[in-house]
């Protein structure tokens, strides 16, 4: 399994920037989908955005035009940069990765390796 370690939350007020970054393990594969979620208080898990080996993303209606995910493999991180932030960005965002039959990149039941998650709070 993949190791996830996110990093990068934080308070910031609407209409600011924020860039979380996911550490994976040095040796994972090049070709691993990776994603991020996010959880609010009461409400259930859902996809933010997925990347693909071949760095084709796909974000969630509600982020698009605003969030940027990206790979560095120099720094072995998935970045998500968050920028014009909303307070229902407000969540805990979590990092995904290990993909599982069938296939579903931004559904949590597509995954089986999961961070600890980090705190976002936009007021």
């Amino acid at each position: 399994d993949v190791q996830l370690v996110e990093s990068g939350g934080g308070s910031v007020q609407a209409g600011g920037s924020l860039r979380l970054s996911c550490a994976f393990d040095a040796y994972t594969p090049a070709n691993v989908r990776m994603a991020w979620f996010r959880q609010a208080p009461g409400k259930e898990r859902e996809g933010v955005a997925s990347l693909a080996s071949d760095g084709s993303t796909r974000y969630a209606d509600s982020v698009k035009g605003r969030f940027t995910l990206s790979r560095d493999n120099a720094k072995n991180t998935v970045d998500l940069q968050m920028d014009n932030v909303k307070p229902e960005d407000t969540a805990i965002y979590i990092c995904a990765a290990c993909m599982r039959a069938p296939y579903r990149p931004m559904s949590p039941q597509g995954y089986r390796c999961w961070g600890q998650g980090t705190q976002v709070t936009v007021s």
